[in-house]
């Protein structure tokens, strides 16, 4: 029997400082050329495996990372940590409630985005040959477990590039994420069921029926009654002022694991119920968007990074690496998740503008699908060959979203904001102490353009909006909006506030500077462009020196109109 001795230990460290420290490094670098950071965290994998370092210098590769089975479960343990967490995060980004009460458009394009994908990923796969399965009488089970794999959209990726973009505030990025939160429930739970149906030791009815009902009824049950409870642990929290962000934190992770624990119990694997702790957690109103931004930090700096390098080093993607394959798998999951997202903005009359926008938006793979993979080629459900196609499959469509993205949006007509704002919609000092009133009095602006009546449809549009999904981008910026029928133009109002404003904003900084746009309804793509266009040009941390300095409305107008330019051609991802 082999025992954990001060070598083991070293080694580990080693291992841990040498993975964090290049993961973190090469995904920072990734992502400030405007791509993912997972990217370069499973090229350090691979760097440091079998795939580069163990062609080039076996001997070193050996000595990091040798075969010893003490060390190979250290590190995997870690890894494993990391993508529990992972999962929880993932739930923390879903707000299913407003996803339900949005039913309408996010639904439809939903059950579209789940029922195509499937129908061209098991078309795509069924046929492949013996060899790429582990079990060829296991087939069909095969290619339903890679039609699920080819409809998770990857949240977290779509959420970043559209925060890049600046376009996760405005009503499109509300739609999309709104989408995206119904397909990750609906195909984590049908991906559980597959996985529990393979894992069962007998083909009978019986069994495969009991995880069926484990599965949804403890989403079910979770995502009833999970919501209240949740709200009341959080709510208590914030009126007993115990320190933030610590106790959310461990409140948070000790539901995580209270929840694998009762999936693993119940057959199911530990991940669906950390994803559905996240979910619940997520619920919670009261859970601040800063203290969101701390968990989701702590794990993509520390966990995720770990994991995605250890992906990489699990094999050698050069010898398990198969060109056609590869390309079927990108193709298929690429094509099918656009295909079902678009004809579900079809069928949901979204704007025609909007339609290739949301469909990008559902394309990426991303992490989830990795996690799928991993969880699959342990159950030995998938070859390694087809492992490494998933994973090539899930970079690439994360790799491609933004600069596609990026490419639709520059083939709209340039809008220039700057011809909705007047000289009377400038209030230099907004008396409001709360976003509420600071909306009101912006809306009072906008009444003398729109017309009698409107300032309070404007504040029940704008603050029902804030409600479901909050308008502060950080940096003390936020942008409330409404879309209503009798405004003949698109108006802005902008305020300034000299003592801040809590706006539950994600870096938890005080709002100072508020734009309110109002627009007409069927202006979609101006709505886009302009919310877009604002946040954008207040990234610029001297621009908000300049607008913080300006003695009075007169010099606030003149700044405004030279920071409402509209976007320039060949829009790029912009850095915050």
């Amino acid at each position: 029997m082999h025992y954990l001795d001060e070598s083991h230990i070293l080694l580990f460290l080693i291992q841990i400082f040498i993975l964090m420290g290049c993961a973190r490094g090469a995904g920072e670098l990734l992502r400030r050329w405007g791509q993912p950071a997972l990217t370069g965290e499973i090229l350090v994998g691979i760097f440091l495996g079998p795939t580069i370092l163990g062609r080039l210098w076996p001997e070193l590769q050996l000595a990091l990372f040798p075969p010893d089975a003490i060390q190979q479960t250290m590190l995997d343990t870690v890894a494993w940590v990391g993508v529990l967490f992972l999962l929880l995060d993932t739930g923390l980004e879903i707000d299913f409630s407003i996803a339900w009460r949005q039913r309408g458009s996010a639904f439809l394009i939903a059950i579209s985005d789940i029922i195509i994908p499937v129908a061209v990923g098991f078309a795509a796969v069924y046929f492949l040959p013996d060899r790429f399965l582990v079990n060829p009488e296991q087939r069909i089970i095969f290619a339903l477990f890679m039609a699920t794999v080819m409809t998770i959209s990857a949240m977290p990726v779509a959420a970043r590039v559209l925060h890049d973009l600046k376009l996760l505030k405005a009503d499109l990025g509300f739609l999309v994420m709104s989408a995206l939160a119904v397909n990750d429930i609906v195909g984590w739970v049908l991906f559980t069921i597959i996985l529990g149906t393979f894992t069962t030791s007998t083909a009978a009815v019986g069994p495969i029926f009991m995880v069926f009902t484990s599965t949804v009824g403890f989403a079910a049950l979770a995502l009833t009654l999970g919501r209240p409870v949740s709200t009341r642990v959080f709510d208590a929290v914030k009126r007993g002022k115990f320190p933030e962000p610590a106790t959310s934190l461990t409140i948070t992770v000790l539901l995580g694991l209270l929840f694998g624990v009762v999936t693993s119990w119940l057959g199911i694997h530990a991940l669906f119920g950390f994803f559905i702790a996240g979910v619940v957690v997520g619920e919670a109103k009261s859970l601040s968007e800063q203290t969101r931004g701390v968990i989701s930090q702590m794990v993509h700096s520390l966990f995720v990074p770990l994991f995605f390098a250890n992906i990489g080093l699990k094999m050698d993607y050069i010898a398990d690496f198969n060109l056609p394959v590869v390309a079927l798998i990108c193709a298929a999951g690429i094509g099918g998740r656009y295909a079902g997202a678009w004809f579900g903005v079809t069928w949901a009359r979204v704007s025609r503008i909007n339609r290739d926008l949301i469909s990008i938006a559902h394309t990426p793979g991303g992490m989830m699908e990795i996690v799928v993979a991993l969880l699959a080629l342990e159950a030995d459900l998938i070859t390694p060959a087809i492992f490494v196609a998933i994973v090539v499959s899930a970079v690439f469509s994360s790799m491609l979203m933004g600069p596609w993205l990026a490419r639709s949006l520059d083939r709209r007509a340039a809008v220039t904001p700057a011809r909705f704002l007047q000289p009377d919609n400038i209030v230099a000092d907004l008396a409001g102490a709360s976003r509420a009133e600071a909306v009101q009095e912006l809306a009072e602006r906008i009444e003398r353009q729109a017309g009698s009546g409107t300032r309070d449809i404007l504040v029940q549009m704008a603050m029902r909006r804030e409600d479901e999904f909050g308008t502060a981008i950080g940096e003390g910026v936020a942008i409330p909006h409404a879309r209503i029928d009798n405004l003949k133009n698109p108006v802005i109002a902008y305020g300034r506030s000299r003592q801040g404003i809590d706006w539950d904003a994600p870096d938890g900084v005080p709002v100072e500077d508020v734009f309110f746009f109002a627009t007409p309804m069927g202006t979609e793509d101006i709505h886009v462009q302009t919310l877009s266009a604002i946040a954008s040009s207040m990234a610029s941390a001297d621009m908000r020196r300049r607008l913080h300095a300006a003695s009075g409305p007169e010099e606030l107008y003149a700044i405004l109109q030279s920071l409402l330019v509209g976007r320039k051609p060949h829009n790029r991802l912009v850095r915050t």
